[in-house]
């Protein structure tokens, strides 16, 4: 009986993908990689800023809940009334909630993070 050889493991690096502002896609191959990391390295910066640091003032007027509940609609390109209806919601409820004037409950942020794919914890 033949003996079976083992297959040597491979490790696949991914092509690096970043997206500007202007919704423009950059799919770096991975033998570029290096190359860009060379240019960015004038840009290294070693402070570290946290998320009320940088959406500190959007926080205040809409609550740190709604902006991300918001933030992860337009991630996911549905309007309100999109995920209302996925939710079982009101518009209006939805609308609230985004701009913090209504709270997310647990069993909510449950079905939002289904439905929007993203951690329910962010919005309690």
């Amino acid at each position: 009986m033949p003996e079976r050889m083992k297959k040597a493991h491979t490790k696949k690096t991914p092509n690096l993908v970043i997206y500007s502002p202007e919704a423009n896609a950059f799919n770096i191959p991975k033998d570029k990689l290096s190359g860009l990391l060379i240019l960015l390295d004038e840009y290294r910066s070693n402070e570290v800023y946290s998320s009320e640091d940088v959406f500190g003032e959007i926080y205040k007027k809409y609550s740190k809940a709604g902006a991300v509940l918001q933030g992860a609609r337009l991630k996911e390109e549905m309007t309100q009334v999109e995920l209302a209806k996925k939710l079982k919601i009101a518009q209006a409820d939805l609308s609230k909630m985004e701009h913090g004037k209504r709270p997310i409950g647990k069993k909510l942020a449950k079905k939002i993070s289904a439905v929007l794919n993203i951690d329910y914890r962010v919005f309690l």
